[in-house]
């Protein structure tokens, strides 16, 4: 069925105005927020929210809905009042409660499908980078699922952005792939109001954006954003364009109507209780009490809630013939609605032949390999680094514009769009993976820490992970990232030691459902040393052991090898030594005080080996220990040479050992 809604009235711009003096007593109440969007927005939100967004607020998480992303974050109680007022479990107590402690209103919106948010944004171009990735996986999960007369799969995906949006880096990566992709599902509207913080925007922005756009290959409008059935029209004519995504630039004034309309100040700072009257004045508005909602939008309000129901009631119908008539891929479908991996997938899982030496990077390609037609929503691929990462799997096709029946994603060289691509993958239940080179995680590093801050099952794939790398020298070796990935709080990092540890890596990563999981892999080759069914899952543990042991040695990735030599040496001299192969601090502190004991003998003095900074490794090797690292950048050479000179050999740890022993 279709909206049977058609043309605005005067309850459309009362729903309007309500949502500005949501906004403007919210932000006035919590004396802190961003009115400026709210006032200047509010009818772009009405014009979608009544007669476009395909939604039901009675149920925020049907997987055909639209989904609305506001990637403008800032106007966050732009959001809290559409939620509220269409029927999503947003209280109106919770709108008064706005940037308070453990409300449901922080200043920016935070990933909750229960209440209808769908991703976290705040950092500006993030929303629009997530949208990208899930208006591909509306794309490939229809490729995947939908039939002749079975459209089970067919949303669209709005964004509202602001000129912060689409100023930052990200944008411009992410955009270009969703013109180059042709994702004519993915609606944009552009928040157009000409004022940032630091005033108008043609202090540091003057580009021509649908000019831009187009160039991506996007369709492009541009409406009078305060029009309600302008706006309409060019969401309709955005929903025709099928073959390319759509921004509509909707000329707006940022805090319509309040005395600091078209200036900064309005922007993010409260309307101050003289400019909040006088803004209530020019909208015929009640000064008191505040929060106040009429009665008048109420059966408007009831139509729209009930279209929505009415909508999904009829997919509801429509997917019970379709279990009816494939029945194989309604149990793919319920498998992938749950976000639950097939039965029996880890029997998929390879081992690895152990008899020369295999980079780890060239092991987790096999792990792929194995693994890839057996997780149905596996999806990944590279930044335009696919030989090096060993990403794509044997006959695997890319997907493209026009077909997305493919499993591999070449996402050029976009490091910062691939990381917002896979976060908007899997907030639509998909289980993505992407790889490049370590040193560039700095590219990635504000999506890798929403994907950990909304519990994304992310699969990074960093390989070249240490001056290991050799030649291309100290500008492609990374030395401080692994431990500067580590202090992301909900990233679990994992450097697996040779084959067999990187295969139970990946059994991990897979397994997470509730963060991303980064895979820290080598370019150079290195000798089995673990056995096929080891403890990598309990991030460390003892590989090499003395009944009674004088030292520890820990150590990561290719590091290990080092330490076992290391072992026999000091056991020449008389000096028993235990050693360590800890792969991911992460699941190493999740164990049992028991457990690290048993690894980490207390009392027993420990030296760290790995070939990056030293900062933080202080908490395994304690105040008396030792940590052999890299407080400086690589250099350019082999990489036997560059372990030899830069101390990552057994003699080196033998001296070092011997010195804490005296």
């Amino acid at each position: 069925m279709t909206n049977q809604l058609t043309a605005f009235d005067e309850k459309d711009r009362l729903i309007a105005t309500t949502l500005r003096m949501l906004a403007a007593d919210a932000v006035q109440q919590a004396n802190s927020g961003h009115p400026g969007l709210p006032l200047g927005a509010a009818d772009i939100g009405t014009a979608l929210w009544t007669r476009a967004l395909k939604h039901n607020p009675a149920h925020p998480t049907w997987a055909n809905r639209d989904r609305f992303i506001l990637s403008a974050g800032h106007g966050s109680t732009l959001l809290y009042g559409l939620l509220h007022l269409f029927g999503y479990p947003m209280p109106l107590d919770e709108i008064k409660k706005f940037r308070q402690w453990n409300s449901l209103t922080p200043g920016h919106p935070e990933y909750d499908l229960k209440l209808g948010i769908e991703t976290t944004t705040g950092p500006l171009g993030q929303g629009f980078g997530n949208a990208v990735g899930i208006a591909l996986a509306e794309c490939w999960l229809a490729a995947r699922f939908n039939k002749p007369d079975f459209p089970i799969v067919d949303h669209f995906t709005y964004v509202l952005a602001s000129d912060g949006d689409l100023e930052e880096g990200v944008s411009h990566e992410t955009a270009s792939l969703a013109g180059h992709w042709g994702l004519g599902k993915l609606i944009v509207l552009y928040d157009d109001n000409h004022i940032s913080i630091d005033g108008p925007t043609d202090l540091s922005f003057s580009e021509n954006i649908p000019q831009r756009f187009a160039a991506y290959n996007w369709h492009t409008q541009q409406v009078d954003g305060h029009d309600l059935n302008a706006v309409h029209a060019a969401i309709r004519a955005a929903q025709a364009e099928t073959d390319r995504p759509s921004i509509i630039a909707c000329r707006t004034h940022i805090g319509l109507g309040s005395p600091k309309q078209d200036t900064s100040k309005v922007h993010g700072e409260p309307l101050g209780e003289d400019a909040l009257k006088a803004t209530k004045e020019h909208y015929k508005w009640q000064q008191e009490p505040r929060f106040f909602i009429p009665n008048e939008i109420h059966a408007r309000l009831d139509q729209v809630r009930a279209i929505g129901a009415a909508r999904e009631t009829e997919w509801n119908a429509l997917l019970a013939n379709y279990r009816a008539q494939f029945p194989d891929l309604a149990a793919q479908w319920d498998l992938y609605i749950a976000g639950k991996l097939p039965p029996g997938w880890e029997a998929a899982l390879p081992i690895i032949p152990s008899d020369k030496p295999l980079a780890t990077r060239a092991a987790s390609g096999f792990v792929l390999d194995a693994i890839i037609g057996k997780i149905p929503t596996l999806l990944g691929g590279s930044a335009d680094l696919t030989p090096s990462n060993n990403t794509k799997t044997k006959d695997a096709k890319h997907l493209k514009r026009g077909d997305f029946s493919g499993t591999y994603i070449h996402f050029g060289i976009r490091e910062h769009a691939m990381g917002g691509i896979m976060n908007g993958l899997a907030l639509h239940g998909l289980r993505p993976y992407g790889g490049t080179f370590l040193v560039f995680s700095d590219y990635m590093r504000p999506t890798i820490r929403l994907a950990a801050f909304m519990g994304l099952p992310v699969i990074y794939v960093f390989t070249h992970d240490s001056i290991g790398l050799g030649e291309d020298g100290p500008t492609h070796q990374p030395t401080e990232h692994i431990t500067a990935l580590r202090a992301i709080p909900n990233l679990v990092v994992i450097r697996p030691a040779d084959g067999n540890e990187t295969v139970q890596a990946w059994k991990v990563a897979l397994e997470r459902r509730d963060g991303p999981t980064a895979l820290i892999l080598s370019r150079q080759i290195i000798a089995f040393t673990t056995p096929v069914q080891n403890d990598l899952a309990r991030g460390a543990y003892v590989i090499a052991d003395d009944p009674t042991p004088r030292l520890i040695l820990i150590a990561t990735g290719s590091e290990v090898p080092v330490a076992l030599d290391a072992r026999k040496k000091l056991a020449e001299q008389g000096i028993a030594a235990r050693v360590v192969s800890m792969p991911s601090w992460e699941l190493f502190d999740a164990q049992s005080r028991e457990y690290r004991d048993s690894v980490l003998l207390p009392g027993v003095p420990r030296l760290a080996i790995e070939a990056g900074v030293t900062l933080a490794w202080g908490r395994y090797v304690g105040a008396n220990g030792k940590v052999i690292g890299l407080d400086r950048y690589g250099a350019s050479g082999p990489f036997k040479t560059l372990f030899q000179e830069l101390g990552f050999n057994a003699d080196n740890v033998v001296q070092h050992a011997r010195e804490m022993l005296r």
